[in-house]
């Protein structure tokens, strides 16, 4: 309820969370991103080949990238359809807050 409630998410349909369903890359960082009030990225220059303007992550991620949270996951692609493992998700967690 606190991250419906706070912005951070609004589950999978209006009436559905799904608890248990996997996180990809790209939500994770949405979510983080959202929790820091969701600021703008400063960062102009889009360094993964598989981020687009359009997608719903885009500034969550070049505002990761601008505050050394990701570096993506090699050869220019960051993944972000790929499911976000535990080890990823607590390093986003751990560099979000050793900022």
């Amino acid at each position: 309820m606190w991250a419906v409630e706070n912005g951070i998410t609004n589950g999978v349909s209006e009436s559905a969370f799904a608890p248990n369903e996997n996180c990809s890359r790209g939500q994770i960082v949405t979510f983080l991103w959202r929790a820091n009030g969701s600021p703008e990225p400063s960062a102009t220059e889009n360094p993964f080949a598989d981020v687009a303007e359009t997608d719903y992550y885009y500034d969550a991620v070049m505002w990761a990238v601008e505050n050394g949270i990701t570096q993506g996951v090699g050869d220019g692609k960051f993944a972000p359809s790929d499911c976000c493992t535990r080890g990823q998700i607590v390093t986003f967690l751990y560099r979000s807050v050793s900022e």
